[in-house]
């Protein structure tokens, strides 16, 4: 697909917010390449310079935006244009130097970060980044980085903090595949660096689960319990709803249609990228109506937080904690429900699998469930609110 701007060139302000996948014109054969990534996660945007050298078409990288501006990416055109009429190769030229680690960081994170469902990634990824890896490797090249810098890095963290050395690990190579990609390296130092890294002992942890035979008792005390009310009313909603905590926290009324009881989680706030109704039981559509009654400050959360803020992550597990709950965790809810359908339901598989949005694996189940088995759901969702609330 060849789209062109209106202009006959293109403007910085263009090229920082185009959105749409295409291939863009300037001069000097110069080309803005937007790119949607294969699971839609976000865009990525490059140089590309279309010129004839010695009489044959060449399709040139000249990098990747933002770490490449409009104006560099011009001068860089005109310099190659000059070279080819000359008689030269522009290829031949020595390559521009790579970018610090930290620059290379940047780059990824202003590609990433517009397709984030919440500012707080963002916030996560510098912090750690600041705290445990630019110290050691932001200002080397990305290019000279090695697999013992990576053992660097990660050895501090490995056993004492091993849910963030796991996480700086993915970040980490976040970085160096688009370094990769943009011709600065051709490996990933931190494909292999776990092989000489220490086992962790024990099993991943999971989620603590409430025993569902307690999520009764628990939301009556819940209910009197004195704790903020939307925090109160958005516990029980994401209990009865099975939902996770993200999608309750910044749940926004127009995704609910109160004719039809149902709630439209869209595709950017799901774990799976993709759209999900819930059916509401009648029990979690007194919950909105009541939320409806909650101080806004002009917010659109439905659920809103101090000063009509969106709820902090924390903020349900807070509440549980202030109930007494010292292990359980809002996100077990799930847990709790799921064992309840498996020992208290005659619910098919498929049905309770689509009910927690995760994908039916099993190929003949899936050739059955080809719609998203609302109906089935609402019954299902309905029985699990009498259990909760007889």
């Amino acid at each position: 697909m060849w789209n062109r701007p209106l202009a006959k060139q293109l403007t910085a302000a263009f090229v920082r917010t185009v959105n749409t996948p295409g291939k863009y014109h300037d001069e000097h054969g110069l080309i803005l390449r937007v790119v949607l990534s294969e699971r839609k996660r976000w865009i990525s945007k490059s140089w590309v310079q279309r010129l004839v050298v010695h009489g044959r078409r060449r399709d040139l990288g000249l990098g990747a935006y933002p770490l490449v501006g409009l104006a560099d990416a011009r001068e860089c055109a005109l310099d190659n244009r000059r070279i080819a009429r000359s008689g030269g190769d522009p290829r031949a030229r020595p390559a521009a130097a790579a970018p610090t680690f930290e620059e290379a960081f940047e780059a990824v994170l202003s590609v990433k970060a517009p397709a984030w469902k919440s500012p707080t990634s963002q916030i996560s990824w510098r912090q750690t980044m600041r705290l445990y890896v630019f110290p050691h490797i932001g200002s080397r090249g990305v290019d000279t980085l090695t697999t013992s810098d990576m053992l660097l890095v990660l050895t501090p963290l490995w056993n004492d903090k091993p849910p963030t050395a796991k996480r700086m690990l993915q970040r980490m190579s976040s970085v160096f595949q688009w370094a990769i990609a943009e011709g600065h390296r051709s490996d990933d130092p931190t494909a292999n660096v776990t092989s000489v890294l220490p086992r962790h002992k024990g099993e991943e942890k999971h989620h603590e689960a409430m025993p569902y035979v307690q999520v009764g008792a628990f939301l009556v005390s819940l209910r009197e319990a004195a704790v903020p009310l939307p925090r109160q009313l958005a516990l029980e909603f994401l209990t009865l709803t099975a939902a996770r905590t993200s999608e309750v926290r910044l749940m926004t009324w127009d995704e609910v249609d109160m004719d039809a009881r149902a709630w439209t989680v869209p595709a950017a706030r799901m774990k799976m990228i993709r759209e999900h109704r819930v059916p509401l039981a009648e029990r979690a559509v007194a919950i909105l109506d009541e939320a409806r009654g909650l101080p806004r400050h002009g917010s659109r959360w439905v659920f809103p937080g101090t000063g009509g803020a969106e709820l902090s992550q924390m903020a349900l597990l807070r509440t549980m904690r202030r109930l007494g709950e010292a292990k359980a965790t809002p996100h077990g809810m799930r847990s709790a429900f799921r064992d309840w359908c498996g020992e208290q339901s005659d619910a098919p598989h498929a049905v309770i699998e689509t009910a927690l949005a995760h994908v039916v694996r099993n190929k003949t189940e899936a050739a059955y469930a080809r719609s998203d088995l609302f109906e089935h759901r609402r019954v299902l969702m309905e029985q699990w609110a009498a259990y909760l609330c007889p």
